[in-house]
């Protein structure tokens, strides 16, 4: 099977082709390197998928459909997963222009080209940020997602009523994948648990936002997400959208004592108030992707980090 997975240089991207990789896939990847976090670890992660005779990459942005006609030309796919975007919360209040050619522009282009090219189905990443601010938990598909609180969580919001007019329109089929707070080995430095260790380890404070009060999140395990992906792409549904997550919120204070347990060090804390865009809790309900795709997150989170630590240590050369 020939699979095109964009963003492999990305954390998610990248997991997800290694492990189809070492399954024996072709994996075409589609990249743009851009500066958002470290490019070296983009690159570094990309050197590895590069040792696998079966990977190609092409470095492109998504949002310019000229090179992304050639790769649909130089190839024929089975299937596609869309992971490329620009990530952040906070990041698109400053940034807006960045969000709307990444995750507007290039989702258009992806899906337009998909269906040109008679790809049968179209899996991609949509995130738990649709959720907004709401108070009603766990997250259900079947909630109204129409009050998005920041740009990055409206983009995808769009993404997935593009997919749906598209599957309306040409019988294209689509599933989206909301994905809640993903991290482990490998992971973007952006995201709290690889944010906190990186200060910890240079004696920096770590930046705790609602004054550490109340703040839950469904941190969820990289493998665990990898295996919510395929089991989409082994799917034959219509049209569907699917939380994937660990179904089970841990307090961000909770978060920090592991972190600090595994690092062998205290954090000292930066007590700030409330964030524009972000919320207080994410909760997913995982009822629909355990019945509909044998979704089923098996790692705690004292156990994934751990295993971030442990590679966090190695790739930074951390005794």
């Amino acid at each position: 099977m020939k699979i095109l997975i964009t963003g492999t240089a990305g954390f998610i991207g990248f997991s997800l082709a290694k492990v189809l990789l070492n399954d024996g896939w072709e994996v075409v990847g589609i990249d743009n390197f851009n500066d958002y976090y470290d490019v070296k670890l983009k690159e570094d992660r990309n050197k590895i998928l590069e040792e696998n005779k079966n990977f190609k990459l092409y470095r492109l942005d998504i949002s310019n459909l000229e090179e992304l006609k050639k790769v649909f030309k130089e190839n024929k796919f089975d299937k596609v997963c869309h992971l490329a975007a620009q990530a952040g919360v906070r990041y698109s209040i400053d940034n807006p222009y960045v969000y709307a050619d990444a995750n507007l522009v290039g989702f258009v282009n992806m899906i337009n080209l998909v269906k040109d090219a008679g790809i049968k189905q179209f899996v991609y990443a949509s995130s738990s940020s649709v959720y907004g601010d709401t108070s009603k938990v766990p997250f259900n598909e079947k909630e109204d997602v129409s009050k998005p609180i920041s740009l990055y969580a409206t983009t995808k919001k769009a993404n997935e009523l593009i997919a749906y007019t598209y599957h309306h329109l040409f019988g294209l089929k689509t599933i989206g994948l909301r994905f809640f707070t993903v991290y482990g080995p490998w992971g973007r430095p952006d995201m709290a648990i690889f944010k906190f260790a990186q200060q910890m380890s240079k004696g920096e404070e770590i930046p705790v936002y609602n004054y550490g009060k109340d703040m839950k999140r469904d941190f969820t395990y990289i493998d665990d997400i990898v295996d919510g992906i395929i089991k989409a792409i082994d799917c034959d549904y219509d049209n569907e959208v699917f939380n994937l997550g660990k179904g089970d919120p841990d307090e961000l204070g909770e978060m920090i004592n592991i972190i600090e347990k595994h690092m062998g060090m205290k954090a000292k804390k930066d007590l700030l108030p409330m964030q524009k865009g972000d919320v207080l809790i994410t909760y997913s309900d995982t009822y629909k992707a355990k019945k509909m795709l044998g979704y089923n997150p098996k790692i705690t989170l004292n156990e994934g980090i751990e295993k971030f630590v442990e590679w966090f240590k190695q790739y930074y050369n951390i005794k």
